[in-house]
């Protein structure tokens, strides 16, 4: 935060053998809406262990996590989160995550935050997922 890379957000990941992968939120700094301190804890945490399931781990954040970090800590198999700050904090000090729950609380449907449409010629794309399914590859 102090160095410019991003808001006050800070994340670590605890694996069951009490290592510990700390990250910070650096959206500013590497110019990515997606480097948030949650998710950059996981990819570090994921990367140095070697694996994309992180069960058993528990993160430890500043903040209660925005719908996209929620997001990845499903994908990754964590259960349990313990945070700070809460989201009232956030938007107190400017930060918009609301109007991601509203739109999510909302069915996804309000065009002004995104038009969400499914493609009328979309054979390719189920294709595909009936093509991997009968691959047997590994799922995640």
């Amino acid at each position: 935060m102090n160095g410019g890379q991003g808001g006050p957000f800070g994340a670590a990941v605890i694996d069951p053998e009490g290592r510990v992968y700390v990250a910070s939120n650096t959206v500013l700094g590497s110019n990515d809406p997606t480097a948030h301190a949650e998710v950059n804890a996981i990819r570090k945490a994921c990367r140095e262990k070697g694996t994309f399931d992180l069960t058993g781990c528990v993160l430890y954040t500043t903040c209660y996590p925005c719908p996209m970090c929620m997001g990845a800590v499903i994908w990754a198999n964590i259960k349990e989160v313990l945070y700070g700050a809460e989201p009232e904090d956030a938007a107190a000090i400017g930060f918009r995550d609301d109007f991601i729950y509203d739109y999510i609380r909302g069915g996804c449907r309000d065009a002004k935050v995104m038009r969400l449409q499914r493609l009328e010629k979309n054979a390719e794309c189920r294709d595909l997922f009936r093509e991997y399914a009968e691959s047997e590859r590994q799922m995640y």
